[in-house]
């Protein structure tokens, strides 16, 4: 595409950076890291006044942009259509990628999800056609891979309503995962709240070669801060071996980035992104951006000394990182390829792989198809073919038709490979899978980033395993995860022993990007005769009421909806696959509320005890049974609760059905700031220790909520069946302004009083 979006916008963005850099350096006294820098010229003050306490300090922001997948852009822009504006304040768009489902092949697919989510799909293009929002229609592409090809810019703020926003950052953004509702608020023209995060510095040194790739880079890191030791921070990556890799690999690294609960990942723009920006029609923000280059890099003392400026410095060697495999059921138990063999030996998971699948949002760059096709070339040439099923995803539509025209999908189909949609597909449960028995134990690998039980193909048996997309094609041709590509040989079709050479790599094609329709539209200049038509019977799309506000009284004699124990993420409270749907029909979507967390008292998922019948029943209906009796309840939950995607729907779901507060060990930061924004209770225990006291019969009174205040704990008594009472603390991070949203019912209340007064 020859426009470049947006030009005014980034121009007015650097213009301001010198003067709000050096307002940053005098009032801090000391260098800076890239991080601050971006988060302090990006104040909603302007230029700063004053220190902000890493992990404390709640601060104001104005994002340059916001980005929409289809699934989360319902909620967002059904939100957003209730505050009376009449254009987004800053410059927005929708992305249709994940309500297509991978059954066959890319173009019968998306024939399919058209017949579908046409429903779905025309609401966001007239909705995106009112207010002013850029429109990329199903099987444009993957919202990141997109967003990291035309709009993403170094320096620059974006949030977006999907937890792999986060993607640009390999392209020096700060980018973020947020709920609907915080999409809501900047489009709105609002301030964007974020509490200052803290800072990991990432040294790389050396350079990768042979089998490594970036994404080895971020499965190591994942193994060393798990998956929620970064949360709170932004990882900042640095360092010669951060210079040596291509633009689209740093996407790879700040994309999983999100799999250890980081806010965000960067790196400095450097000459990769320069290349990186001019291969994809962008020179004049190329040109921009050396002309403050200075300013989109970490200050030289910094990276001299970072132990004196981040809170946490790890340090990798990528001269001696060797190929990782992570998995199965997180994405930070880490293998070095070496060592992999053994612990599918050791631990029983299935050795024979049944499926391979390469591409989505974390690693589908022209790069990464040229490795994983000089791995397909090779086993055309050696008289391999794939022993797995191999599936191929590209990242966008101008991806896509360049590597068709040069030959590298060929290469994939010459082996068995499949093209599917360039959309989210497999990655988030949109596949159909091809198996006999849905239930059987058996292993698949990706190049994707998550691999959570059930996620993949909604079977609890599937060991899921994330790899590159180069060692993903190596192992679908062997069909063995014990196979080692760097030292093992395969047999051929003729009976011979055969070795498979090292991958080779071309970072940006080299007679440059091209494309036929890359599924773009532009909203109408003036909106205001648009009409957004959601018919009042649709199974789709619903309207939203607003949420009640606080009664102004204590919650009292509320019962336990679940205590939900161990691993439960968003997928657990509200799954997508066949869910996904329902996205923009919130009374229906709610029939899936917390169906996958497991009951601390049975060990069983979705089968919690009624305590009006004492029988027992599914979550969603139990819990609309004591909506309809008009009794309060809460859910209790265990560490990281809601860790992963960003979908406010785990929030709004069990606010719609009447649940009135979340009190867990730990929250994931997403999710605990959706609770807050639909006017939830979000509650973590004082003593974790606590959580052992709560019993399925209990009755549960806040004894001082109308004093809710900020930085004092709330008191909460569960009178146990025996008559005996326990009485606990619960902590939480409400500010005044949140504590507004909890009492008005919700932060979108506050909007719509505002806009309407």
């Amino acid at each position: 595409m020859s426009q470049i979006f947006d030009l005014d916008m980034i121009k007015a963005v650097y213009d301001r950076y010198p003067s709000r850099v050096a307002a940053a350096r005098k009032i801090l006294g000391r260098p800076l890291t890239l991080t601050e820098k971006i988060l302090y010229t990006h104040l909603w003050e302007g230029e700063a006044t004053t220190v902000f306490e890493r992990g404390t300090s709640y601060v104001d922001f104005a994002p340059d942009r916001v980005a929409m997948q289809d699934a989360t852009a319902q909620m967002a822009l059904l939100q957003f259509s209730t505050t009376g504006r009449k254009q987004v304040a800053v410059p927005s768009t929708v992305h249709c990628d994940h309500l297509i489902q991978a059954r066959v092949g890319a173009k019968a697919d998306l024939q399919e999800a058209l017949l579908k989510s046409n429903e779905v799909f025309n609401f966001l293009e007239s909705i995106s056609n009112k207010y002013g929002i850029g429109f990329w229609k199903p099987g444009a592409g993957i919202i990141h891979q997109v967003v990291l090809e035309q709009y993403a810019f170094p320096g620059g703020m974006m949030i977006g309503t999907d937890s792999h926003t986060v993607n640009a950052g390999g392209l020096g953004m700060v980018a973020i995962g947020v709920g609907g509702a915080d999409a809501c608020d900047v489009m709105s023209g609002l301030a964007w709240e974020l509490k200052f995060p803290k800072l990991i510095g990432v040294k790389l040194t050396g350079k990768l070669s042979g089998w490594a790739s970036p994404k080895d880079v971020i499965l190591k890191v994942a193994g060393i801060l798990t998956v929620k030791g970064g949360t709170g921070a932004i990882v900042e990556y640095f360092g010669p071996g951060a210079e040596s890799m291509s633009c689209t690999g740093k996407g790879t690294i700040a994309n999983m980035g999100a799999e250890i609960g980081a806010t965000t990942s960067t790196f400095s723009y450097d000459e990769s992104m320069r290349r990186y920006l001019k291969g994809t029609g962008r020179t004049e923000v190329a040109a921009m951006a050396d002309k403050i280059a200075e300013h989109l890099q970490g200050d030289p003392e910094v990276y001299a000394d970072p132990a004196k400026y981040f809170d946490q410095v790890i340090e990798i060697d990528l001269s001696e990182l060797e190929p990782h495999v992570n998995g199965p059921f997180t994405p930070d138990l880490a293998h070095p390829l070496s060592e992999f063999a053994d612990a599918v030996k050791k631990n029983g998971w299935p050795a024979k792989l049944e499926v391979g699948l390469i591409g989505s949002c974390t690693n589908s760059s022209y790069e990464d198809l040229t490795r994983a096709s000089s791995v397909a070339q090779q086993a055309i040439d050696k008289k391999l073919k794939a022993k797995s099923e191999f599936t191929i995803t590209p990242g966008s539509e101008q991806v896509r038709y360049t590597a068709e025209r040069d030959g590298l999908l060929g290469k994939f189909d010459a082996i068995g490979g499949v093209v599917l949609a360039n959309a989210c597909g497999p990655c988030i449960g949109q596949w159909a899978r091809h198996t006999d028995d849905p239930d059987r134990k058996n292993s698949i690998i990706t190049s994707f980033n998550r691999n959570f039980a059930k996620r993949n193909d909604g079977n609890p048996n599937t060991h899921s395993f994330v790899a590159s997309p180069e060692i993903v094609t190596a192992l679908a041709i062997a069909g063995d995860l014990t196979f080692n590509p760097m030292t093992d040989e395969l047999l051929n079709e003729e009976g011979k022993k055969v070795k498979l050479d090292e991958p080779k790599g071309v970072e940006l094609p080299p007679k440059g990007f091209d494309v036929k329709d890359a599924g773009y539209k532009a909203p109408a200049e003036d909106g205001s005769q648009v009409e957004v038509v959601v018919k009042p019977d649709s199974e789709r799309l619903q309207l939203l009421e607003p949420f009640p506000a606080w009664e102004g009284k204590n919650i009292t004699d509320a019962v336990l909806l679940i205590k939900a124990q161990g691993k439960c993420t968003t997928d657990h409270i509200s799954m997508a696959g066949p869910w996904l749907r329902y996205r923009g029909h919130l009374d229906n979507i709610s029939n899936n509320t917390l169906t996958g967390a497991i009951n601390a008292f049975n060990g069983e998922a979705d089968k919690v005890k009624n305590q009006l019948t004492g029988a027992y029943g599914s979550v969603p209906d139990t819990q609309r049974a004591y909506k309809a009796a008009g009794v309060p309840s809460i859910v209790v939950g265990d560490h990281n609760y809601g860790e992963g995607s960003s979908r406010e729907h785990a929030a709004m779901q069990p606010r719609h059905l009447g649940v009135r507060a979340v009190l867990v060990k730990s929250f994931a930061r997403i999710h605990e700031t959706n609770l807050k924004k639909q006017g939830m209770l979000a509650l973590t225990f004082a003593n974790e220790s606590d959580y052992d006291k709560i019993q399925e019969d209990d009755r549960i009174s806040f004894t001082d909520l109308t004093e809710f205040a900020s930085g004092r704990p709330v008191t909460i008594a569960f009178r146990h069946a025996d008559g005996s009472e326990d009485i606990i603390l619960a902590h939480h991070s409400y500010n005044a302004q949140q504590i507004a949203w909890f009492k008005a019912g919700s932060a979108l209340n506050i909007i719509r009083a505002e806009q309407a007064g």
